[in-house]
């Protein structure tokens, strides 16, 4: 069985980058890309990824309120899907929220 990852950023660069280095491991697959919040929610609750590999500031809704909601997609869910946050700012009111 492969972990399902979805990948969420908005610099398709950045994308390109963690489905080349994921694709090139053995049990991972990565099911879907997304360039916002509003796409990752969608995408989550279509796709049923067991990690979402989630970007903090992206435009139309960033990745804190979009885990937000893919969180709340899976409290009924038996396998809920797991939410990595990855960003390359240092303010501590991104990692608190």
């Amino acid at each position: 069985m492969s972990v399902r990852v979805l990948l969420v950023d908005d610099q398709a660069l950045i994308r390109a980058g963690f489905r080349m280095i994921l694709e090139a491991e053995e049990g991972i697959e990565v099911v879907g890309e997304c360039a916002n919040g509003v796409q990752a929610i969608d995408s989550a609750k279509r796709l049923k990824p067991h990690v979402v590999l989630m970007d903090i500031r992206m435009p139309e809704m960033d990745g804190i309120e979009a885990t937000r909601r893919i969180v709340e997609l899976g409290a009924d869910c038996e396998d809920p899907a797991r939410v990595l946050m990855l960003t390359t700012f240092e303010l501590d009111e991104y990692v608190y929220d």
